[in-house]
């Protein structure tokens, strides 16, 4: 039984690491809403525009089982944890850049260190967390992210404002938070390296480990991201509507709500997945049915509202409790190799739904193509996590016995 002393060690390390993640998204994810218009002002096409942006969540997703990999191979967790959150300094570095090219490998490297440090992260956080429930701590973590992921688009948008729209200036202001998020890294590390301690397995085990129940678990979630519309085909949907009225800048703040909704459900999803446990999953893959349809209804922006309600909801929960759920399936020394492969798999979801919706909305193929396909995707979903949930007990058997 742990002490009270233990308990608030691993909730001072878990808000420690939820702040340097706070930090971080102050800069890049304050940036994201800029980046396109500063590539067009820099000359890039809109096919540029788009390539970028693909390709650069391509990397940040697929390149964490790279680094997962290497992560757990050579137990320095820390030091991807480094180089990942260094490669945000790329963000204030655009405010150097006078072409397009150079801004887009900076912007690439930032998605690149993203890919770096979320394995190495995430199996921290896991780590410190043992004891006090790891829903709870993905919740409080993925909480202090959005609190960040909303302060950062409102610094953004002030720098722009009170700088006259000066890109270069507003950029190289970014460098203020990102000295911070070094100064709390740094900290960080200082107080809870300790605390991480990683068991020696085999190669042999670690392969042992990740065995069927958690791939059917990553399945589930990759079918789930699949039925589940992305945000920026709300987005396009919403500007779709406004465009005649011209009153394009409600469009940010419908953004804004998504994350608003994702912060406080992320927090209640954790504490909700330490008492029941990975049943309460079955929650979102439900409500993962109403954003595509409430974004395809043909009203108006109520709807659309709707769908980012719902969508925040779901949002907050894949991007905490989904992650705390990957640590029942393995054991800490494959961690990293875990959280790889559970986001390259959520990426490719992402990737395949963005294709598919996107396309139901070109070519405006009717509603009920969309209440099919969402209805099929989340009961498939359904099934593959329940039977990863089902298989839990020999998960756990296999981990103790080892």
């Amino acid at each position: 039984m742990k002490h009270a002393s233990e308990f608030r060690t691993a909730y001072v390390s878990i808000l420690l690491l939820g702040i340097v993640s706070l930090m971080g998204d102050i800069v890049y994810e304050g940036s994201r809403g800029l980046i396109p218009d500063y590539l067009k002002f820099l000359g890039a096409t809109a096919f540029i525009v788009g390539l970028v942006s693909g390709l650069g969540e391509f990397i940040g997703y697929a390149m964490r089982l790279v680094s997962g990999f290497l992560a757990d191979t050579t137990r320095a967790y820390w030091f991807f944890m480094f180089l990942g959150y260094g490669l945000i300094v790329s963000i204030p570095l655009l405010g150097f850049s006078n072409i397009w090219e150079m801004a887009v490998i900076l912007v690439l490297l930032e998605r690149l260190g993203k890919a770096c440090r979320s394995p190495s992260r995430d199996t921290i956080l896991s780590i410190v967390s043992e004891g006090v429930g790891t829903g709870k701590a993905f919740g409080i973590h993925e909480f202090l992210d959005q609190v960040g992921a909303v302060t950062g688009p409102l610094v953004v948008s002030g720098l722009m404002f009170y700088s006259s729209n000066n890109y270069n200036l507003t950029f190289s202001l970014l460098s203020i938070p990102f000295t911070m998020l070094l100064i709390a890294l740094v900290s960080t590390y200082w107080k809870i390296r300790s605390k991480v301690v990683v068991e020696s397995k085999t190669t042999h085990m670690r392969s042992r480990f990740l065995g069927r129940p958690f791939y059917i678990y990553t399945l589930a979630v990759m079918l789930n991201t699949i039925g589940l519309i992305p945000a920026s085909l709300i987005l396009y949907k919403a500007s779709a509507i406004l465009q005649p009225e011209q009153q394009q800048w409600i469009v940010p703040l419908i953004y804004l709500l998504i994350q608003g909704v994702d912060a406080p459900a992320a927090l209640l999803s954790g504490y909700l997945y330490d008492r029941f446990g990975i049943r309460i999953l079955m929650l979102p893959f439900i409500l993962s049915i109403f954003p595509p349809i409430f974004t395809m209804l043909n009203t108006d922006l109520t709807t659309l509202i709707i769908a980012s309600i719902f969508f925040g909801v779901v949002l907050g929960v894949q991007e905490s409790t989904y992650r705390a759920a990957v640590s029942i399936f393995t054991p800490v020394s494959s961690r990293g190799t875990a959280y790889g492969i559970f986001n390259v798999a959520y990426g490719i979801g992402f990737l395949i739904s963005g294709g598919i919706y996107g396309l139901i909305m070109d070519l405006h193929i009717p509603l009920i193509t969309t209440l099919l396909f969402a209805v099929l995707t989340q009961t498939v979903a359904l099934v593959a996590l329940l039977y990863a949930h089902r298989n839990l007990s020999g998960v756990e058997l296999v981990k103790q016995t080892a």
